[in-house]
C-alpha cells in the first residue's frame, strides 16, 4: 500500500492521509466592517469541497493575526470574537467529512496593505488609499518597489509576539486542530530570519542565533497557549535562492532544530519569496530535497510542497523518505477531487460520501 494513503498521527492528532491542502490566498473577506477579515461563504464552499474531495488535512490562507498583519484589506484574520465564530462553522465541516482543519497564522510584515493579485494596480496601495496602512519590519528596507516599511522597535516586537499567541487561542476555540506559524515567502517571520532583509544590528539582528529569535519567540509563545497533545507546524522558505547574503537550506536545518526543541513537530517546506525577482529554477519536486535535508538530518517530520501534480510522483516522494505528507497548492485549485482520484490510481479505498455513491 501506499504511504500516501496511510494514516499520520502527530501527538494526539491522526490525519487520515498524507494528500494535505497547502494554504492559499484567496483575498476574499470583508476589507471593511463588523466582518472584516471573518471567512464567509466563499471560504466555506473553498475549503469543503476540498475536504469532500478526500483531502486528509487542510491549512487554511494566511489568518492575520492582527489588521496590520493582513497581506491585503481582503485578507482573512484572527483578532476578534467574530472571526472566531465565523472559522467554528467551517472546522466543525470539515472534521464531520473525517479531514483535520489546520490554520496558517500570519503577519506579512513589509508585504502587506497590498492589491489583490488580479486588480488593475499591483504592489502596495497607495499612501492615499482609503484602505491603506503603514507597514511594519525588521529593517525599514522596502520589498521591491512596494513601499518602504517602519522598523520595528523592541516593544513592538513584544506585541506582535503575543499576537500571534492570541490568535492561537481563538484557533484552539474555533476548532482547528493543527496551527502553523508562518515563517516564508517574505513575510514578517521570514524577513528576520533572512540577512537579505533584516538589517537590525541588536538582540534581532546580525547572527544566526538573533536572526533567529523573532522566529523562536513566536514559535514558544504559540505553543505555550496550545495543547500538549495538539501538534504544532512551522513554515518556512528553506532558501532565498541567493548566491551570498540570504537565508539558506543551511541555516534551514539548524533552525529546524531550534523549532523540535521547542516544541514544533512538522516542518512545511516551501522556498523563495523575500528576495524580489530571483531566479527559481521551477519543476517538479524543485523543493523536494530541501524537505528531505530537514527530515534527515534535523530528524524532524516534513511536508514537502511544490508542482506535485501526479499520484505516482507523490507517492515516490514518501517511499523514497524525502517527506511525511505532500502539500498541494494549484492542483486543488484545479480539482478539489485530487485525493479521491489518486487513491483509485493507485488501488486504495477512501470512506466513501453517500450522497455521491452513484457517481
Amino acid at each position: 500500500m501506499s504511504l500516501l494513503f496511510e494514516p499520520l498521527a502527530l501527538r494526539d492528532v491522526t490525519v487520515p492521509n498524507r494528500v494535505w491542502m497547502a494554504p492559499m490566498c484567496q483575498y476574499s473577506a470583508p476589507a471593511e466592517g463588523l466582518d472584516t477579515g471573518a471567512p464567509g461563504e466563499w471560504h466555506f464552499q473553498h475549503l469543503a469541497s476540498r475536504a469532500a474531495g478526500g483531502t486528509g488535512l487542510i491549512l487554511t490562507e494566511a489568518t492575520a493575526v492582527s489588521p496590520e498583519g493582513r497581506i491585503s484589506p481582503w485578507d482573512l484574520g484572527l483578532w476578534n470574537d467574530r472571526q472566531t465564530a465565523a472559522f467554528r462553522r467551517i472546522t466543525s465541516f470539515l472534521r464531520e467529512l473525517g479531514t483535520v482543519p489546520g490554520i496558517q497564522l500570519a503577519h506579512a510584515g513589509r508585504k502587506a496593505s497590498a492589491h489583490r493579485p488580479w486588480d488593475a494596480s499591483s504592489g502596495s496601495l497607495s499612501a492615499d488609499h482609503p484602505l491603506a496602512w503603514r507597514t511594519l519590519a525588521p529593517s525599514e528596507s522596502a520589498f521591491g518597489t512596494m513601499t518602504a516599511p517602519d522598523g520595528l522597535t523592541v516593544e513592538q516586537i513584544g506585541v506582535v509576539v503575543r499576537q500571534f499567541a492570541q490568535a492561537a487561542e481563538r484557533a484552539l476555540a474555533a476548532g482547528f486542530q493543527v496551527v502553523e506559524v508562518h515563517g516564508a515567502h517574505g513575510y514578517l517571520v521570514h524577513e528576520f530570519l533572512s540577512p537579505y532583509s533584516n538589517h537590525r544590528t541588536d538582540a534581532y539582528g546580525g547572527s544566526l542565533q538573533n536572526r533567529m529569535r523573532f522566529a523562536l519567540e513566536v514559535t514558544e509563545a504559540v505553543r505555550a497557549v496550545w495543547p500538549d497533545e495538539v501538534p504544532v507546524f512551522f513554515r518556512v522558505s528553506a532558501t532565498d535562492w541567493l548566491d551570498e547574503g540570504g537565508w539558506t537550506a543551511d541555516e534551514t536545518v539548524l533552525l529546524a532544530k531550534e523549532l523540535q526543541a521547542r516544541g514544533v513537530d512538522l516542518l512545511d517546506v516551501s522556498t523563495g519569496g523575500n528576495v524580489p525577482d530571483v531566479r527559481i529554477p521551477v519543476e517538479p519536486n524543485y523543493q523536494v530535497p530541501f524537505a528531505a535535508r530537514v527530515r534527515n538530518e534535523a530528524g524532524l517530520a516534513t511536508a514537502a510542497v511544490g508542482l506535485i501534480t501526479d499520484p505516482h510522483q507523490a507517492a515516490q516522494i514518501l517511499a523514497s523518505g524525502e517527506a511525511d505528507a505532500v502539500l498541494l497548492g494549484r492542483e486543488l485549485l484545479r480539482d478539489p477531487y485530487w485525493a479521491r482520484r489518486a487513491a483509485t490510481t493507485l488501488g486504495h479505498d477512501l470512506p466513501k460520501l453517500d450522497q455521491y455513491a452513484r457517481a
